[in-house]
């Protein structure tokens, strides 16, 4: 079963990830100068010494990118997605790691075939080993037996989603409870009550045992976690206010008792909170020094286009629901104290043809580099919003004021992902929540990454009007 191999498998897998890393160079180089021609002065020997240090950072992004773990509880979409990205961080650690080995002669597209070659066997190497467990699990094989303990509608939830997805590896042998219950067409077996768990449970044929009392059923609960521990079987705990916890509960220690924290934010961790900030330090000032040139092209722009300031501020909400004043290039002719309560909208009369060109390719943003060295803002993370609407979204979209945990930032996964200007407000908080809960390092960087692809233009901007 599962539960006794996965670690070895695991093992294996995140062994066979490393050697396809190494493959993967070694295709690229023989790509390169063998099948499309040409000489190297780098010989392939020099590549490979650069995996010594690519192959340790290559298993670090793939366990962060949780890419070395189980299949039976991932989308295949999605881990392909995670895949590219490792890819694009090999490709920019080695080509980081020749630059301070001062060796200029190494091929640039022996190393961009090399991420390709690397994204390309991993996807194969997945697909592959999916089919695999697959074919076994439709003939009976690698199956996780469950037993569903009490019944309620989550319970019902569950394992109508267990059941329609095959591909998990789950087999629910059926469900215990006081009474029996109407399971509608999932038509799941009932095995008896809560008093002939030791019974079911002994002759060692069930993996797991999902525990889903109502309400009134709680006090049983000591006692069922404590036979099913008895007789050596795995129990979880699906309880009737699932729908108040996160996707990923975090589960936080005091004085050695557990507490659950429904709102996790990893960058509550100093360290976090220090690589974070240090980065937006690092870049905003980069970028200020950079991009000046660009600064006083586009003020001379913005005066040439209407009279008034070339930078305009507007009060934003931040961090821990404070106020603060964000900068933009201005955009508009008329700046008034309309704007503070008026939402903006594709084909605004109030900008300019300047302005709307400045909005269409996010120019009017980069004054908010000085708000990110200011630590104000950050250069990912959710956008700040006016006061006036804060208060009036705080009321209609659940879950709106989480965004305030974090800075606010330039880029965002909501913008990415076409979440900008006049939409949906439900889904851009959707993305932004996932961004708080799933922050990391590299999830920034994928962001600053996609932003250059998806987060410049403004496709809710006009220019032609």
């Amino acid at each position: 079963m599962i539960k006794e191999n996965q670690k070895i498998f695991n093992f294996l897998f995140s062994l066979l990830n490393l050697i396809l890393c190494v493959l993967a160079m070694v295709c690229a180089y023989r790509m390169r100068f063998q099948v499309l021609g040409g000489m190297s002065s780098v010989p392939l020997a020099y590549y490979l010494r650069l995996m010594i240090f690519t192959v340790p950072f290559h298993f670090l992004v793939y366990h962060s990118l949780g890419l070395n773990d189980s299949f039976r509880r991932k989308n295949l979409v999605l881990e392909l997605t995670k895949v590219a990205e490792a890819g694009f961080l090999d490709v920019l650690f080695v080509f980081l790691v020749s630059f301070m080995l001062k060796e200029v002669n190494v091929s640039r597209a022996v190393v961009l075939l090399f991420g390709g070659f690397s994204v390309l066997f991993s996807a194969l190497e997945r697909i592959a080993v999916r089919k695999t467990l697959h074919a076994m699990r439709r003939r009976g094989y690698n199956l996780k037996h469950l037993l569903i303990i009490g019944w309620t509608d989550v319970s019902g939830s569950f394992c109508r989603r267990i059941m329609q997805n095959k591909n998990l590896g789950y087999w629910i042998d059926g469900y215990v409870s006081d009474v029996q219950k109407d399971t509608g067409k999932l038509d799941l077996p009932y095995l008896g009550t809560y008093e002939d768990l030791p019974a079911l449970l002994a002759p060692r044929g069930i993996d797991e045992a999902v525990v889903s009392l109502e309400e009134e059923e709680f006090p049983l609960l000591g006692r069922i976690i404590e036979i099913c521990e008895q007789e050596g079987v795995k129990s979880s705990l699906l309880p009737f206010y699932t729908k108040f916890l996160p996707m990923r509960p975090y589960i936080d220690e005091v004085e050695g008792m557990p507490l659950i924290n429904l709102r996790r934010v990893p960058l509550d961790n100093l360290w976090n909170s220090f690589v974070k900030r240090a980065f937006d330090i690092v870049c905003s000032l980069l970028g200020l020094i950079v991009l000046s040139p660009l600064f006083l092209a586009v003020a001379i722009g913005v005066k040439l286009s209407s009279p008034g300031p070339v930078i305009y501020s507007q009060e934003r909400m931040g961090k821990d629901k404070k106020i603060f004043v964000m900068y933009k290039f201005r955009s508009m002719a008329v700046e008034g104290n309309a704007d503070t309560t008026t939402w903006g909208t594709r084909r605004d009369p109030r900008r300019t043809r300047f302005g709307a060109f400045l909005r269409k390719f996010s120019i009017d943003e980069l004054p908010q580099l000085w708000n990110v060295l200011r630590g104000d803002m950050s250069l990912v993370g959710p956008r700040p919003e006016r006061p006036y609407f804060v208060e009036r979204f705080r009321d209609e979209i659940p879950l709106y004021m989480i965004k305030h945990l974090v800075r606010p930032g330039i880029t965002g996964w909501a913008q990415v992902n076409g979440w900008r200007g006049d939409t949906s407000i439900e889904k851009r908080i959707e993305f932004d929540l996932h961004y708080i809960e799933n922050w990391s390092f590299l999830f920034d960087l994928k962001i600053l990454f996609l932003t250059l692809f998806h987060g410049i233009v403004n496709p809710s901007e006009d220019v032609g009007s």
